[in-house]
C-alpha cells in the first residue's frame, strides 16, 4: 500500500465513526458451489477479528440441506471460543434458535422478506405468516438475554415483483421493531438500489419513528451502487454498514444477487473520508487473499486487486 494513501479528506456532515458489520462468514460462504472446511472458516473468522472487525456474522443455524454449506454451525462455534469480536449467527425458526442457545450464542438475526414472492421462496410462507413465525423467536431470545437484529430483504427491488413501494418497507420494519428486534438491516438483495431511493427509504423509515441509530444497511454491487448507496446512508445518519471480506456473497434463493459490497472497498472510501473503523485495511486485505487462494480463485474487491497485483 503507497503511505498516506487515501488521503483523508473529513467531511463534517458525516459521521466520524462506523461500525462494519462482517457478513462474509455467512453471507459470503453460503454461495459457494462447495464446502468450505470448518477448519478454515474458524481460522478465516480469526483473522478477521484480528483485522480489527469487531462483529463478524458467523454462521447460520439453518437445516442442512436448506444451506449445505453452514451445516457445521455446531461445529464451528465452539472453536471461535475467546474470539476478540461479536459473533452473531443467523437463525431460521424456534428450532435454529435452540440450537444456538444450546451453545452459548447470545447474539442471533432472523431474515425476513419485505415482498411476498421472496418470502415463499426463502421461508415458504407470506410475508405476515413469516412475522408470526419470527414472534416467538425473537420473544425467547429476548428473554434468554440475546440481542436480535431483523434482516429485511428486497427493500429496493425484486427479481419477480419489481419496484417494491416505499411504504410496503415502512411496514415490515415496524412489525420487526415492534417483536422486539434491536437493530434492522436493509437490504438491497437484488443490488438495484440508487443514492436517491436509499434517501427517501430512510426518510420513511425515520417518518414512521425508526430512527437511523437503530438501521444498518446492506448493499449488493450488481450495478456498481454499493459505495454511492452508502455514501447516501450516512449522510442520512445511518452508522452501522453490512459489508464481505474480499466481496464474497450473493443470495441462494435469488438468483440475480451479486456480490455483497466488499469490506476492503468500503473502508478505503471510509478511510478517504476520514471516519474511523478501527479496521487495519492491510491486515484485512491479506486476509482475504488467504481465502481466495482457498476457494481457488482471486477476489472481486477492486480494493483487494489494487493492493495485491498478483491477485489480478
Amino acid at each position: 500500500m503507497t503511505d498516506g494513501l487515501p488521503m483523508a479528506v473529513p467531511d463534517p456532515a458525516l459521521p466520524s465513526r462506523v461500525r462494519i458489520h462482517e457478513v462474509g462468514p455467512r453471507d459470503g460462504l453460503q454461495n459457494e458451489k462447495t464446502v468450505v472446511p470448518v477448519e478454515v472458516k474458524a481460522e478465516f473468522i480469526r483473522r478477521l477479528a484480528a483485522a480489527g472487525l469487531t462483529t463478524v456474522e458467523a454462521t447460520s443455524f439453518v437445516r442442512p440441506e436448506w444451506v449445505p454449506q453452514l451445516a457445521d454451525a455446531e461445529q464451528l462455534m465452539p472453536m471461535l471460543d475467546g474470539v476478540p469480536a461479536r459473533l452473531p449467527v443467523l437463525v431460521p425458526n424456534r428450532r435454529g434458535l435452540d440450537r444456538a442457545l444450546a451453545l452459548g450464542v447470545r447474539e442471533i438475526a432472523v431474515f425476513a422478506s419485505v415482498t411476498e414472492s421472496f418470502a415463499k421462496a426463502n421461508l415458504n410462507r407470506t410475508v405476515d405468516e413469516s412475522l408470526e413465525m419470527f414472534a416467538p423467536v425473537v420473544s425467547t431470545a429476548r428473554e434468554a438475554g440475546a440481542t436480535v437484529r431483523g434482516y429485511l430483504s428486497m427493500c429496493f427491488g425484486d427479481p419477480w415483483e419489481g419496484a417494491v413501494p416505499v411504504e410496503r418497507v415502512t411496514r415490515v420494519a415496524r412489525r420487526l421493531l415492534d417483536l422486539g428486534c434491536d437493530e434492522l438491516s436493509l437490504g438491497d438483495t437484488i443490488g438495484v438500489a440508487t443514492p436517491g431511493h436509499v434517501t427517501a427509504v430512510l426518510a420513511a423509515l425515520g417518518a414512521a419513528g425508526v430512527p437511523a441509530e437503530r438501521l444498518a444497511v446492506h448493499f449488493h454491487d450488481t450495478y456498481g451502487q454499493a459505495l454511492a448507496n452508502t455514501l447516501a446512508a450516512l449522510r442520512y445518519g445511518v452508522t452501522t454498514v453490512d459489508a464481505s471480506a474480499g466481496g464474497l456473497g450473493g443470495c441462494p434463493y435469488a438468483k440475480s444477487a451479486t456480490g455483497n459490497l466488499a469490506t476492503e472497498d468500503l473502508l478505503w472510501m471510509l478511510n478517504g473520508l476520514g471516519i474511523d473503523t478501527g479496521v487495519d485495511l492491510g491486515l484485512l486485505t491479506a486476509t482475504s487473499v488467504w481465502m481466495a487462494e482457498r476457494l481457488g480463485r482471486p477476489s472481486p474487491s477492486r480494493t483487494v486487486r489494487a493492493l495485491s497485483p498478483q491477485e489480478s
